[in-house]
This record gives C-alpha cells, structure tokens and sequence, in this order.
C-alpha cells in the first residue's frame, strides 16, 4: 500500500496574505467548508494575531470544521501563541503552528537576534504551544537559505520542546527540485529525534518551481506537503494544491503516495476562491484553468474525437468539470467543425456543403477571436447560398 501524504492547505492563511486576496470571516467558513468536503487533512485558517477578523475567522473555522485538523499560526512570542490557542479552543482537532526565521539574513535583518536567542525562544514557544495542543507544528522560516548545521539544531530545539510536526519553508522560493530533496534528507537523517516527527514542506513560486520542489521532497521523504487553491500567496503565490493532488494522482509510478482527497472537489474550490476574491485564475493554469482541457488545434481534435487518450492525461470529471472543449478557431480542422455542427443538428451534410462551410468559418475565424453557435450557423447557411447561387 502506498505511503500516506497529509494535505495542509493554507489558502485561508499565506493565500489570504497576498494583495487582493483578503477575506472576512464568514467568507472564510464558506471557503473551509469546501475545503472539508475536498477532504484536506489541514486547514490553516489564520493567523489570530494579527487582527481581530482573523482571529475571528480562525474561531469560526474551528467551530465548524470538525472532520478535519484546524491549524493557527504564530511566532515563537508568548502573545501570538496565547491568542492562537484562544481562537483553537473550539477546535476538534486543533493545531497550533509556530514559526521563527533561521536564516542569517533574517536573523541579522529582520530579527535582530542572535542564533542562540532563536533557539531559546523555539524552546520556549513549542513548549508553551503544547500546553494549549498535543499538535504542535514548527516552521524554521526561511529554511533553503539557513546554515545546515544550525537548521538542524533548531529543529532539534523544536522536537525536545514537543514539536509533533517540523516544516522545512522555501518562504523566498529560492531553492531547486535536487537541493532542496537532498535537504529533507540529510535533515531526517541527521536531526535527533526527526524519526518521531512528520516531516514537512512549504514552497513559494518565485523561481516558478514550487510544485517540483514540494514533489522532489515528498520523494525524499517528507510525508506533509503545505499549498494553495490556485496557488495563491505571497508575491508569487505558493504550491498549488491542485496540481500537487492530480500530480501525485497520475503519476503513481513516480510518487508512490496517497492522499485523500475528494478529486472531483478541486474545480468547484477553485471556482469558489475565484468567486470570493474576485481573482480568477489564468487561461492556461494546469487543473483549473479555462484552457486545461480546451483543444482548438486542428490536429489535436481529430485526436480527442478518436480517443481523449490521444491528448488528455486524466479526465475532466476526475476533478469536478463537466466536459473537455474542442474550441473552434482558425487551427480547427473539418473534424472538429463537423462534430460541432453534428451537435447543433446538423446530422447529413454533405461533403461539398461541409466544405463550404469550412471554408466560411475559416474566413471568419480569421478575423475573430471567438466562434460562437450563432456564427456556425451563418456559416452553415452561407454555404448554403453559395450553392444556390453556383447552381444557378
């Protein structure tokens, strides 16, 4: 049986940070409920500190998430960590995710602190976490640029503290698929206590590789993978759990993991993200996308009228959509208009009609973008006359 990959999605969290993206609470409990039902294993509903709407939010999510762990964010500071705890206490399955930056660069920077001073406060904040939860998540923030060494003393911190799961961050997307699966590797390996813990993910897109990179670690041994509806978050947004889901769905040979998610839940999620934000996703997004299973070259169409096999590594059904599209334009072969026009009623044209009104479609999708019904039909109807007009 192949291995389990816990789902922990962060839209409502990192997602929510980018700009355009924010959401009030009861927006909130409408996007985690269809979260639910895409069955992640993780919901990150917020982060309680940093306003009273999300803390609100988080609270809200508790109550009514109960299928499913609800997690809260906070830095390794007493007052984050109280008030992510209070917004948790309704949780079934509450997580509390505390983080510091183990980077030089922030450290220097932005913390101002010394590394001994980050490890005091990982200590104590993990531990102050567990009295709230017996699920405590650490993230060292900034991991990919961190001195390996030290990286490793602080997850050590973390896990003596009680940390149940250790998140390695790629949080400025700067790593590549080989360096950062050899990370997670040398990190189970060499990190006390790491064979107790789940070992975790967090990839940002800013090099474009946030999936492979999130992919490359569960193949080295990471068991949680951290992502994104439409992949959402900061700058350039995060791993995008729908391509992750569907990745690791086809590609079984090369991942041989399961996670338990509802498929058929992916395209409505996206949808409803869409819908809340008032963002909606690029044509050609992989999963859910307008163009994801939208064929207009002539050549590809013939193919998917023979077999969807020919140009289609999974169905549409298989994530929630209706149907794949052979979209008409000036690629389009006399195959696909002829299925089109089959479909609008058109059931015994013959060949010189056919023709025709190829040859009047194709002059039209010269000049236009978009070939509607009603354009088909006065193409129809054109060749019609034509041939009227020839005859005579």
């Amino acid at each position: 049986m192949a291995d389990s990959v816990l789902i922990f999605d962060t839209t409502l969290r990192d997602g929510e940070q980018a700009p355009g993206f924010s959401m009030t609470p009861a927006e909130k409990l409408r996007l985690a409920r269809q979260l639910e039902a895409l069955r992640v294993d993780v919901i990150e509903a917020g982060f309680p500190i940093a306003s009273q709407g999300d803390f609100e939010g988080v609270e809200a999510v508790a109550v009514a998430c109960r299928s499913l762990t609800v997690a809260a964010l906070a830095r390794a500071l007493e007052g984050d960590v109280r008030r992510a705890g209070l917004a948790l206490a309704p949780a079934a399955k509450p997580r509390l995710h505390v983080f510091v930056a183990t980077s030089d660069i922030h450290l220097e920077h932005k913390l101002r602190k010394t590394r001994a001073e980050v490890l005091a406060d990982t200590h104590a904040a993990v531990r102050l976490a567990r009295s709230f939860t017996g699920d405590v998540e650490f993230s060292a923030e900034d991991a990919t640029r961190s001195d390996r060494a030290y990286l490793a003393a602080v997850c050590e911190a973390a896990i003596a503290a009680g940390a149940t799961t250790i998140n390695i961050p790629d949080t400025v997307g700067y790593t590549v698929p080989q360096e950062y699966a050899a990370l997670i590797g040398w990190l189970r390996q060499n990190v006390r206590g790491g064979e107790a813990v789940v070992w975790s993910v967090h990839c940002h897109n800013d090099l474009g590789l946030a999936v492979a990179n999130s992919l490359a670690a569960l193949g080295a041994g990471a068991r949680q993978v951290e992502c994104t509806i439409n992949g959402i978050g900061e700058r350039a947004g995060n791993a995008a759990l729908e391509e992750i889901a569907v990745a690791l769905h086809v590609r079984q040979d090369a991942w041989p993991l399961r996670a338990g998610l509802a498929l058929e839940q992916l395209h409505p999620a996206s949808r409803l993200l869409s819908e809340i934000t008032g963002v909606g996703v690029q044509p050609n997004k992989a999963v859910v996308g307008a163009n994801a299973f939208a064929h207009e070259a002539g050549i590809h169409q013939d193919g998917m009228l023979k077999s969807p096999l020919t140009y289609e590594i999974l169905t549409p059904a298989t994530v929630g959509r209706e149907r794949h599209e052979l979209v008409l334009g000036k690629h389009s072969g006399r195959h696909a208009l002829r299925a089109r026009l089959q479909a609008l009623g058109y059931q015994s044209l013959e060949r010189g009609h056919l023709d025709r009104s190829y040859a009047a479609f194709l002059a039209l999708a010269d000049r236009r973008k978009a070939i509607t019904d009603a354009d088909l039909h006065a193409c129809v109807r054109h060749a019609a006359g034509a041939a009227l007009e020839a005859a005579s």
